[in-house]
């Protein structure tokens, strides 16, 4: 993993503060260089305009919406970039405001020349605290944008009330409960909090937040969005992937989000496993350590999923 370079896909609705964290980034001085791309919705392409004057190159996708589009113009973009390897340490993709995050995160596992060369590192949303419940009732993309979500920005936070972004904070939980929010001022925020966060390294999440895939992190859900999570011992591998690869094909539409460290029976090492919609992927990952309990955690987030169904699936794998 660790000589894969990371990418940090920035999402949010249109007028949230993306170029404007986007900026912050490309002018700190972190002693980084990022190539950027932006996914431009339109043919002419106005965010880089508004993109500060950095060493960074920018690159524009300019067919914002077509998904599949968008992923051939991404790969044929970040192949190009690796021939230069070294020029830079990181990518940035910063998606249009319309656009459904999906395409752009599913680039990273299912082109093998890139998702062996890159890693996702995590999807980072801004929201704009004053509008953001305005959105989620006539905007599905903003819903899809925030139950991607690994970082949430909650921008603007000055624009409203303390009742207001409390109000707010529980919508985004009820339709993505383990994302982190950060409450900001024209994207005021240290780099590290977005950058370089490992947030797609279960790893990291379990080490920040050990209740991260507790059955005990009950939140109101949203009407659509539901996010659950289950718990076993060792599973049946033989059992276990033809599951999971049946279940993310049949069901994978209404999958936004998928992921869990899996303990197979004499197996050393954990497979850890994350999907979006119908993509999956997964690796035999660190030893299991002496003291570590051998459990299998997995976690689902998406709409209209049969949580029964899924968890007698799961249950039914157990070694």
């Amino acid at each position: 993993m660790s000589d894969k370079i990371p990418v940090t896909v920035l999402t949010g609705y249109l007028g949230a503060g993306k170029t404007t964290l986007l900026n912050r980034i490309l002018t700190e001085q972190h002693g980084k260089k990022y190539a950027v791309i932006v996914n431009e919705f339109g043919e002419i392409g106005i965010d880089n305009d508004l993109v500060v004057g950095a060493d960074e190159e920018v690159f524009e996708m300019n067919n914002g919406c077509i998904c599949c589009t968008v992923r051939g113009d991404l790969i044929r973009i970040i192949e190009g970039l690796m021939r230069r390897r070294g020029k830079f340490d990181a990518i940035i993709v910063e998606t249009t405001g319309l656009a459904d995050p999906a395409p752009v995160a599913q680039t990273f596992f299912v082109d093998e020349d890139v998702s062996d060369r890159a890693r996702l590192d995590a999807v980072v949303t801004v929201a704009d605290a004053k509008w953001l419940t305005e959105r989620l009732k006539d905007a599905p993309e903003a819903k899809n944008q925030i139950a991607f979500a690994d970082v949430v920005l909650l921008n603007k936070a000055d624009l409203v009330d303390e009742a207001a972004l409390g109000e707010v904070e529980a919508r985004i939980r009820a339709i993505n409960p383990q994302a982190t929010i950060h409450r900001t001022v024209n994207c005021d925020i240290p780099i590290a909090e977005v950058l370089d966060r490992k947030a797609f390294d279960l790893d990291r999440i379990m080490e920040v937040e050990p209740d991260f895939l507790e059955e005990g992190h009950h939140h109101h859900h949203d009407e659509e969005m539901i996010s659950f999570s289950f718990k076993a011992g060792e599973v049946d591998p033989d059992r276990f992937m033809p599951w999971i690869s049946d279940l993310t094909q049949r069901e994978g539409p209404n999958i936004l989000r998928c992921k869990g460290i899996v303990a197979f029976p004499k197996e050393p090492k954990r497979f850890v496993f994350q999907g979006v919609h119908m993509i999956l992927d997964g690796d035999l990952q660190r030893d299991w350590r002496p003291d570590e309990k051998r459990e299998s955690r997995v976690v689902f987030i998406g709409r209209d999923l049969d949580k029964q169904a899924f968890e007698e699936g799961f249950r039914a794998c157990a070694a």
